[in-house]
């Protein structure tokens, strides 16, 4: 191959801004993305928010506009899937049948959403991409009644805007709180209430049997009672698409394992976003971490080292959530013995809850409160010293600890 090629397999965010990065970075190459969604990479937040309601009109929120890839020389083969990897010739196989050949190869393979087993019904659905939420958007639009299984971010973020709509919604919770994994009991108790609030019928620490559909409704059997409902949502979490990487014999863990430039266990070959097990320089551990905005960092920064700049990859996983007319958001990560302080009343729904570990901050979730979320990005890889007292404190300008010594690294 006379010119060099770098392809992208996947179609999501992570793709999108590999693509972006390698062109603004003078890569004069081909770029080749290989999707099997029929659209344009695009922004998956919104679709378990606005788009699932009224409100807009059922478009895509694109990651770049439609013609910014022909005007920066960018393929997208949409519809087209990678059958097979082989590293050894430096070539893909497509379901087209063609076989293309590559300089490097970046896989942005992402996650699928976990099904139920053994549950066929078109009124039982995940959400994961456009086409799911389509689908939801047009079913909501007709319904009344709305079982959720499964009290994670998709989830709360769908009974959100199906509340919004005047829906009955129930959702079923196998954990004591909604989003416990993520924010654990205490603030996880906090957004049970708030959707309990806003009128969401709320079962936690409830287990479902099965799901029979019958001419009228769907009904679930859950450990507790029976629910009744013309929609079910399934958000039981997802799994990484690691099939091809496997296949192609790529180090596997729970995710496509790499280094902290993105590098897999073969030559040329990359993986960002969603699918990628990175080592995370500052933490000393491989994360795999399923948020937009990490997602988008990753994809731009495993390009760089696709080009050889050798930037390790050290984003701190921020993310957020919008339910109801609350603002939750996290950034860092922490460990079981860290000591967690509250900034703000949990009542009054505004607050940051910050893990200390030493004097070091470790992670913060906040609520209505992004001012903190920003100030303390800032801090987590940086010098500073926190005490719990300054961190109660509302006086005390997060931007102001001071620096003390430069940082450990803090052990996995």
């Amino acid at each position: 191959m006379s010119v060099r090629r770098h392809v992208i397999i996947g179609g999501g965010v992570a793709a999108a801004s590999a693509a972006a990065t390698l062109r603004s970075h003078d890569f004069d190459g081909e770029i080749v993305i290989v999707s099997d969604d029929h659209t344009l990479p695009y922004e998956r937040p919104p679709l378990s928010k606005e788009y699932l309601g009224h409100d807009g009109d059922g478009r895509p929120t694109l990651v770049k506009p439609e013609n910014w890839y022909a005007e920066h020389q960018v393929t997208v083969r949409l519809n087209t899937r990678a059958t097979r990897i082989d590293p050894g010739a430096k070539r893909i196989e497509l379901s087209s049948s063609e076989k293309l050949e590559y300089t490097k190869l970046l896989l942005a393979t992402g996650v699928r959403a976990r099904s139920l087993p053994h549950v066929t019904s078109d009124r039982v659905l995940t959400l994961r991409s456009l086409s799911d939420a389509t689908r939801i958007r047009q079913l909501l639009a007709k319904v009344d009644t709305v079982a959720i299984l499964g009290g994670g971010f998709i989830g709360c973020e769908a009974a959100s805007t199906a509340i919004s709509m005047g829906k009955r919604v129930t959702i079923v919770e196998r954990s004591s709180t909604l989003m416990e994994a993520a924010l654990g009991a205490t603030l996880g108790g906090v957004m049970t209430d708030v959707h309990r609030a806003a009128g969401v019928h709320v079962m936690t620490g409830c287990v479902v049997h099965n799901i029979e559909q019958t001419p009228t409704s769907l009904v679930v059997r859950t450990d507790r009672r029976v629910i009744e409902a013309d929609l079910v949502l399934v958000g039981a979490g997802s799994q990484p698409n690691i099939d091809l990487a496997e296949e192609a014999g790529l180090r596997t863990n729970g995710g496509i394992v790499t280094d902290e430039y993105s590098r897999t266990s073969a030559v040329d070959i990359y993986a960002a976003g969603d699918v990628a097990s990175i080592l995370h320089p500052f933490y000393g551990a491989h994360l795999r971490v399923e948020h937009h905005d990490t997602a988008m960092h990753h994809g731009a920064s495993a390009a760089k080292n696709m080009l050889d700049l050798n930037e390790p990859f050290s984003e701190s996983h921020w993310f957020w959530s919008d339910q109801y007319t609350h603002n939750l958001q996290q950034a860092g990560r922490s460990e079981p013995g860290d000591e967690v302080i509250v900034r703000g009343s949990l009542d009054d729904l505004d607050f940051s809850a910050f893990s200390l570990r030493g004097a070091r901050i470790t992670k913060v979730i906040s609520l209505n409160r992004p001012r903190d979320v920003l100030a303390t990005r800032r801090l987590l890889f940086s010098e500073h010293q926190a005490s719990p007292d300054q961190l109660k404190d509302e006086s005390t300008p997060l931007n102001r600890l001071v620096p003390r010594e430069r940082p450990n690294r803090v052990e996995a």
